[in-house]
């Protein structure tokens, strides 16, 4: 027996955004908080929407402070504004950061306390007001999942709130936001999705529904990934991006993730790397790491997007292989050209066993030397 949780109304295509208006009217929302970043107003896109928001005739409150990996104090200065302005709805634009940090601020408005109480799995008690989620970049699937991940920076850490009641209760997939991604920013964004499909493919929370999932993402990143990296207007790779994206989170929100998200929480909560930078780094060699505990399930992702698959004991690592050929292609960087050094190696080790997540990886009794081994790979 097993569940598989889907919960939000999807609107996808080019011109879905048009349906916003009447998205915010069926939910009698009087005042909206608008959520985005600083490259979402100058690409032009928070224009796009806000035009939309005022074709609802509502009252709007417009939140841009969003910050890469989000803190909890940002958290709690936006949520403070929610509330004074008596806020009743949310749409947020962006990518993981921004949509993460509304359904953040989402959780405060039900819910009392501060948010770092409500790390961990289904801590929030309250439902939360309606939000609406506009990606603009294909990666985190933070549109679709039950995830928002933060940094507590007073305990050096990034930490998760996964509960089903922070998903966003709409989704607008509109693959023409994503055009203005820099390459840099497709490469990273795309390899943080091929994580989510490998990590919760192999994850040990794995179902028959989430594998299929899983394996259906990952043939899409796979292919259109590098397409869209050396050409940002090819504009079928961006929308099978977008699709992918979907996907690989139906899979990972109820599988979970493992050691790659360990790691890149650590990196992320130390140092201020992007997520899926940290992700891309150290995939290959996390996946080389666990390729004997599960090694029909890397087979099975080898087959997956055509790999020469022979027979042998060493088709186990055909994937680690292709996604290191394909980080190199797409220009992912190492830990030293992040600025890391090797100093830090033995801090980041210990407390990348401190997350929890690290208990849904398949291989288990993970060690210290494990994972110094896998940094000096990645450096």
């Amino acid at each position: 027996m097993f569940n598989f949780f889907v919960k939000s109304n999807i609107v996808f295509g080019r011109g879905a955004v048009e349906q916003l208006p009447d998205m915010i009217k069926g939910y009698g929302m009087q005042h909206v908080m608008v959520v985005y970043d600083a490259g979402v107003k100058a690409a032009g896109i928070a224009e796009q929407v806000m035009a939309q928001v005022e074709k609802a005739g509502v009252a709007s409150t417009v939140f841009d402070g969003v910050i890469p990996n989000p803190t909890n104090e940002v958290v709690e200065e936006a949520a403070a504004i929610a509330k004074e302005k008596k806020i009743d709805g949310f749409v947020a634009v962006g990518g993981g950061s921004s949509i993460d940090l509304a359904k953040a601020i989402n959780v405060l408005m039900t819910n009392p306390g501060k948010i770092g109480e409500y790390g961990g799995m289904n801590m929030v008690k309250n439902d939360c007001l309606p939000l609406i989620a506009i990606p603009t970049t294909a990666g985190t699937s933070s549109e679709i999942t039950n995830v928002s991940a933060l940094i507590d920076t007073e305990k050096v850490i990034k930490y998760v709130v996964i509960d089903n009641k922070i998903v966003a209760s709409d989704v607008i997939c509109d693959p023409d936001f994503t055009k203005t991604m820099p390459a840099g920013v497709t490469a990273a964004t795309g390899m943080d999705a091929i994580t989510h499909a490998v990590e919760s493919y192999i994850s040990n929370m794995a179902t028959p529904l989430t594998g299929y999932n899983s394996l259906e993402a990952l043939k899409i990143f796979r292919e259109y990934l590098p397409r869209a990296v050396k050409d940002g207007s090819d504009m079928e790779a961006r929308e099978q991006m977008m699709l992918g994206c979907i996907i690989a989170g139906f899979a990972f929100s109820n599988a979970n993730l493992g050691l790659v998200h360990g790691i890149a929480h650590t990196l992320s909560a130390h140092f201020g790397l992007a997520h899926g930078m940290a992700n891309a780094t150290v995939l290959p060699y996390v996946m080389e790491y666990n390729a004997a505990s599960c090694p029909e399930k890397m087979v099975d992702m080898a087959k997956a997007i055509g790999l020469p698959v022979t027979g042998s004991q060493e088709d186990m690592y055909l994937l680690s292989k292709d996604l290191l050929a394909m980080t190199k292609e797409l220009g992912i960087k190492t830990l030293s050209e992040q600025g890391i050094e090797k100093k830090d190696f033995d801090m980041l080790a210990d407390d990348v066993l401190k997350e929890p997540v690290l208990g849904f990886n398949p291989r288990q009794n993970i060690t210290k030397e494990d994972v110094l081994a896998i940094l000096e790979k990645a450096f």
